[in-house]
């Protein structure tokens, strides 16, 4: 399917318009709001960002069917989206997480205490299954990416294919904390406040989902054209 992509002659400002999710990856590049009538090019070139790279997000987080081409995976570097990546790490466990957590409390604590305590326990353990996803992306994956940019493989003979393999979406498990939302907990809770901490785990299942896209799609066939050429 054909799409009218972005550019980077483009406002910044325009990008926003067009796609309100894309204001969770502005702060994963370094970017906040305020610039002005500046265009997409003149922010990345200021921030000394790969304007190619923050495209693509844009692309994915816009257009599901999305897919980069081999000649933009080659503009950009595989640190730069790793840079990326573990910013957008440090988002959801410093920001978004905490922030939904509280919300959960609130909610718990309005419910008879059984329901509260299973409200609680399904989000942290969601929390603990993101943090172990996370902890082996930063831990393992991106020190072997590193490795790979400076020309080495890996002495265990670990390769991006065991990533992808064994690459979980994690944002598939707050459906059953969405039902219980939804279907089980008793109609005298405050509807707003349901409402928002429903919504805001819509909001996260989403930008989880992209998250995810941007590894499938752009840190994998990236990483296997470093491996191809290392051998």
């Amino acid at each position: 399917m054909k799409h009218l992509l972005f550019s980077e002659h483009q406002k910044m400002a325009e990008l926003i318009h067009t796609n309100y999710r894309l204001l969770f990856v502005l702060p994963r590049f370094g970017i906040r709001l305020g610039f002005g009538e500046k265009s997409v090019g003149d922010i990345c070139r200021a921030h000394d960002l790969s304007t190619s790279l923050f495209l693509l997000v844009c692309h994915i987080y816009t257009f599901d069917d999305f897919l980069p081409s081999p000649d933009q995976l080659d503009s950009f570097t595989a640190e730069e989206l790793t840079r990326y990546l573990h910013r957008s790490h440090t988002d959801y466990l410093d920001n978004q997480i905490p922030e939904i957590r509280q919300q959960v409390l609130t909610l718990a604590a309005g419910c008879e205490a059984r329901n509260g305590r299973i409200l609680e326990r399904f989000f942290d353990d969601y929390s603990r299954e993101v943090i172990s996803h996370f902890n082996y992306e930063e831990t393992v994956v991106f020190p072997y990416i590193h490795n790979l940019s400076e020309g080495r493989l890996s002495d265990e003979g670990y390769s991006i294919g065991q990533f992808e393999e064994n690459h979980s979406n994690i944002e598939e498990k707050l459906g059953d904390l969405k039902n219980i939302l939804i279907k089980y907990l008793p109609d005298s809770l405050p509807e707003a406040s349901r409402n928002r901490l429903l919504l805001d785990l819509f909001l996260l299942e989403d930008d989880l989902s992209k998250h995810s896209l941007i590894e499938d799609r752009i840190l994998v066939p990236l990483v296997e054209q470093l491996e191809e050429k290392t051998r």
